[in-house]
């Protein structure tokens, strides 16, 4: 099971998002946030939106919203967005 193991915010509702098989992806929250629902109104505040966190390897927030890895994954790798991770060591 692919989890998620670093994430980095890069710009405004943009992550850059590293995963266990050593991909890595940009990944866009602009179209989820625009769905405007109460567990997603508070990223709006960018603010908030920065107290992302890990949990089990699922990218999550303190308000209970939870991002499945596998479905950040699939959505990063059908859009040819994945790419390899280049960490030094």
């Amino acid at each position: 099971m692919t989890k998620i193991v670093h994430e980095t915010h890069r710009h405004d509702h943009v992550l850059e998002i590293e995963f266990s098989d050593g991909s890595v992806g940009d990944y866009d929250l602009a179209p989820l946030l625009a769905k405007d629902t109460e567990l997603t109104r508070p990223l709006l505040d960018p603010v908030y939106f920065k107290k992302c966190f890990l949990d089990l390897g699922a990218l999550c927030w303190p308000n209970g919203l939870e991002l499945s890895p596998r479905a950040i994954h699939q959505r990063l790798e059908k859009s040819g967005a994945l790419r390899r991770a280049s960490r030094v060591a």
